[in-house]
């Protein structure tokens, strides 16, 4: 019994960050109706960034939250403006294209500024534990999943209490019919692609203080970020919350029950599941295409 409480709270403290980590490429697919396979590559540059201002300043690499944020949205606004809208405009095929070959180059430019070795933070707290009833509460997943649930309780204000928010649901409902009504839905696109590559950004600095990284680990996340959002249901916040517990939990229990080499085939497992059984995920509603064709 022990044990399974054990895999019970490693996996919820780990999921609330993956919930972090997909939210960002939940949010870009909602408005834009683009999965952006950038966001692997965006993670893992977070990570080094964090890596380096850590080794540079002693701060808390938690705390680097508050710089790698702010970072990456920039990075995310100048891409959507010089590489997405561009693909967008000539077939929306095309935007997936452009963001494979995003994630290509954002890999090879982290491998020729920081090598191809693998990195990692390791905080003071790194190797602690809190221990309640027996149970042990890693320190390093604690507090990153603390800042995860504070960060996306920020993502959630901001698109439920703020003009930009309802600027961008509104968009997301439909693009045409927030033009009518008087957003500039360009602007919006572009807010909210940059919002969530700056999601990307908490979500690398938070990592990198749980595994190790290297610019190859981009494959690893990008196909963990799509696992959640197909099971929780593709532009469905909420989903991306209980898609990545989910999966969370079964990564921990599989790690503890079965083995540890089998933990990481869960998320694919769960892509083919999700596509046969539910197409739309957990929280996800049918796109009007598919609609169409039933």
């Amino acid at each position: 019994m022990a044990q399974l409480l054990q895999a019970i709270v490693l996996g919820l403290l780990v999921g609330g960050v993956y919930a972090l980590v997909a939210a960002g490429m939940n949010l870009i697919f909602g408005v834009m109706r683009v999965v952006n396979l950038a966001q692997g590559g965006m993670l893992i540059l977070s990570a080094y960034l964090t890596y380096t201002l850590w080794n540079a300043t002693g701060l808390d690499p938690l705390l680097l939250v508050l710089i790698t944020t702010p970072c990456l949205l920039v990075v995310g606004w100048a891409t959507y403006y010089v590489f997405i809208e561009r693909s967008r405009t000539t077939d929306p095929s095309m935007a997936l294209v452009t963001t494979f070959g995003l994630t290509l180059v954002t890999k090879g430019v982290i491998a020729l500024i920081w090598g191809n070795e693998a990195r990692s933070v390791t905080p003071g707290y790194a190797d602690r534990s809190f221990s309640v009833l027996g149970i042990r509460f890693p320190q390093a997943q604690v507090y990153a999943c603390l800042v995860a649930a504070v960060v996306l309780a920020g993502l959630y204000l901001l698109l439920r209490r703020t003009w930009l928010g309802q600027s961008i649901r509104a968009t997301a409902g439909s693009a045409e019919g927030a033009r009518l009504i008087g957003i500039e839905v360009r602007g919006v696109w572009a807010a909210s692609f940059a919002i969530g590559v700056a999601a990307a950004g908490a979500g690398g600095s938070l990592l990198s203080v749980l595994y190790p990284f290297m610019p190859s680990s981009a494959d690893h996340w990008i196909g963990l970020m799509l696992a959640i959002v197909v099971l929780g249901g593709m532009g469905s916040l909420p989903g991306s919350v209980l898609g990545a517990l989910v999966i969370a939990l079964a990564e921990s229990l599989t790690s503890d029950y079965v083995s540890p080499d089998w933990a990481s085939a869960v998320p694919y497992l769960a892509i083919i599941l999700v596509l046969v059984a539910r197409p739309q995920g957990l929280l996800g509603t049918r796109l009007r295409e598919d609609t169409s064709r039933a």
